[in-house]
């Protein structure tokens, strides 16, 4: 696939760039080898099914240290790089988890987003016996001297100092040791838990690392990024703001914006099913409109079987609206079974299987083709404050939120209430964008349904200025190829900067 002339022109990215004297040395050289460490199946999607790793073997010597869901998917790693090494979590000692913990904790007191306030509420109410009250207790007393710039810093420096004084493993070290690579890759920072060996075994060593910033919400809602890394590559500009307020050692020219591979496939014609083929493939009839609800986190969507239930009921009741029919793409990683009864008691409601691996959480290929149909060929679309909702919106869909509970659902203090998402630092601008419809009640989901069917083009215009406002010009198809670009300069800069001061 060849991408626009203007994705790769240099003046997108303005980070030092060899001189070309040293460009010329480069190309006379061997060429750099990059590690690219691939920890959930999230990653595995975004930088192999994209195409991204296949346009950095190009160019790069490529080994890939990732999860192994199976077989088959050690063949489709395969088919972008000859070095492929299984990666797995090495048990560190038992205080250095703490002292992340710790970190973790002091840096949520201190961001004290509101989803931070949420998690901190939570852990309160889950610690019920008296030795977790105890433990939480004491982890709070100690982590409030910390909560504040200069005290991340410091405890930044011991946990650092810490993990490589108590190291259990050099497995890693030995690895780079070997391979010598200009760059090391974390395709997810937020799935750091299993990579962080491999992650800080290469920055002792001296190599240059970078982190894919896997998600929107992640810097306001997924706690401390940890460890630090060399690059950041990130979705859009206002994740690189919030990185740059948020970590004041972080420098401008540390991030790079590139998209997110991951709506790639949205844009790319060979991922297109026609209406009837899709419709053939979940059960759906082509002349009947197709109301499209992603369903969440099990664990934070309490009373949500009940709530499918009550849409599907409100849709057979729309006849004089060309019956619209409901489509429910259950959440992969939701391995509760908890709409089985709904399936069972409601056979005109469509739940088609989603094709994820179980193992490492990992999307197949054939759900790219589905997920990017399922918006294409969809009337509207429902959901609690999901990612799906700016997917539907770059397709100009009219989204609804689900913004209420259940009066039978009783909510303990350890449960979460999902109204309170709308209030959640990265989700509270889609809210306020206007280009969502956001249901306090049964009676206006009811509207606002009706309201979307008969009347799409409303809210078009706010749809189209948050999805400008979110992504700019990288909704091409090509940010896989983009991110492809910047580790391919990243690992020519790393392997000539690194020539003589690395020792291996």
């Amino acid at each position: 696939m060849t991408s626009p002339a203007h994705v790769f022109e240099p003046s997108v990215w303005e980070s030092p760039r060899p001189t070309k004297r040293a460009a010329t040395r480069l190309i006379t050289r061997q060429r750099p080898r990059m590690v690219a460490i691939l920890p959930r199946g999230e990653a595995i999607r975004n930088f192999v099914y994209s195409g991204s790793l296949n346009e950095v073997a190009r160019k790069v010597d490529l080994t890939l240290l990732s999860v192994m869901p199976d077989e088959a998917f050690a063949d489709v790693l395969r088919s972008c790089s000859d070095s492929v090494i299984p990666l797995h979590e090495i048990p560190e000692r038992h205080f250095v988890g703490s002292l992340r913990e710790l970190l973790d904790m002091a840096h949520g007191r201190w961001l004290w987003s509101e989803a931070a306030r949420e998690r901190w509420r939570l852990r309160d109410a889950e610690a019920s016996e008296p030795a977790a009250r105890l433990k939480r207790s004491l982890m709070k007393t100690c982590c409030y001297p910390f909560a504040n710039p200069r005290g991340l810093r410091v405890l930044s420096w011991i946990e650092r100092r810490t993990s490589r004084a108590f190291c259990t493993s050099d497995e890693y070290i030995r690895l780079f040791q070997k391979l010598k690579p200009a760059l090391v890759f974390n395709g997810s920072h937020v799935h750091s838990r299993v990579a962080i060996q491999a992650v800080q075994a290469a920055q002792w060593l001296g190599i240059p690392t970078a982190a894919f910033i896997f998600s929107w919400d992640n810097l306001t809602s997924q706690g401390r990024i940890m460890p630090p890394y060399d690059y950041y590559f990130v979705w859009n500009e206002s994740i690189r703001n919030q990185l740059l307020e948020i970590y004041d050692s972080v420098k401008p020219e540390q991030i790079l914006v590139t998209g997110t591979p991951q709506f790639d496939f949205h844009f790319r014609n060979e991922f297109h099913w026609s209406r009837e083929e899709f419709c053939m493939k979940v059960g759906a009839d082509p002349s009947r409109p197709i109301v499209l609800y992603s369903t969440g986190m099990a664990n934070h969507t309490l009373g949500e079987p009940a709530v499918v239930e009550r849409i599907g009921a409100l849709l057979r009741g729309m006849k004089d609206l060309g019956s619209p029919q409901l489509l429910v793409r259950v959440y992969p990683k939701d391995l509760t079974g908890r709409f089985e009864q709904v399936k069972l008691k409601n056979p005109d409601i469509l739940f088609p299987k989603i094709p994820w691996e179980p193992n490492w959480l990992t999307p197949r290929l054939e759900d790219a083709h589905l997920l990017t149909n399922m918006l294409r060929h969809a009337a509207l679309g429902i959901n609690i404050a999901s990612t799906i909702s700016l997917e539907l919106c770059m397709f100009d869909k009219p989204v609804i939120n689900v913004g209420y509970q259940l009066p039978e659902v009783k909510l303990r203090p350890e449960d979460f209430d999902y109204c309170r998402y709308y209030e959640f630092d990265h989700y509270r601008p889609i809210v306020e964008s206007g280009a969502i419809g956001l249901a306090r009640s049964e009676f206006q989901l009811q509207q606002l349904v009706r309201q979307a069917l008969t009347r799409p083009e409303e809210n078009a215009l706010q749809r189209r200025k948050l999805v400008n406002k979110m992504f700019g010009d990288t909704l091409d198809g090509y940010s896989g190829l983009r991110v492809a670009d910047r580790l391919i300069t990243l690992a020519r800069i790393g392997a000539e900067n690194h020539e003589k001061e690395l020792v291996w």
